[in-house]
């Protein structure tokens, strides 16, 4: 079972995408523990969530071990996977209402200039870029220069 979570082909260059989607985690992560009024509980605070001070933890932190997990290339799928998962979370809470021009559920709109598909689409660059870096590394692994390789070894 292991052996299939961190297989991975002889790709050199997937440590690019493992250092991008990685060093933006972890950097993410971090934030919302130094700036949380800005990135952490007071954003969450903001978007509409129940308790945010629990859901900033739970995903700083996760942000935060995925992020090494990643640009060390270990577990590379299992970290892209949670990942994959926390972009697509993101995406639907923040920028569903922007294309709706609305709140969604419990999830507050923010204010912006204009709403509806352009206005979500460029708010969304960096989630997306996110979310398809994060499915890159599920289905090709950490690469040649990872840890996932020399555990395969």
């Amino acid at each position: 079972m292991l052996r299939k979570i961190i297989a991975t082909d002889h790709s050199k260059t997937t440590i690019l995408i493992r250092i991008m989607v990685g060093a933006i985690f972890l950097s993410e992560g971090i934030q919302k523990f130094i700036y949380p009024a800005m990135r952490g509980v007071g954003r969450f605070e903001k978007m509409g969530f129940p308790n945010p001070g629990l859901f900033v933890s739970f995903v700083g932190t996760f942000e935060i071990l995925c992020g090494i997990l990643l640009l060390i290339g270990l577990i590379t799928r299992g970290a892209a996977l949670a990942m994959l998962i926390n972009m697509t979370v993101a995406i639907v809470i923040t920028k569903i209402p922007i294309a709706l021009g609305e709140s969604f559920g419990p999830f507050a709109l923010r204010e912006l200039k204009s709403y509806g598909f352009w206005s979500m689409a460029h708010e969304m660059r960096t989630d997306l870029a996110m979310w398809l870096g994060s499915l890159f590394l599920l289905i090709k692994g950490g690469g040649k220069w990872s840890a996932d390789k020399v555990l395969m070894t």
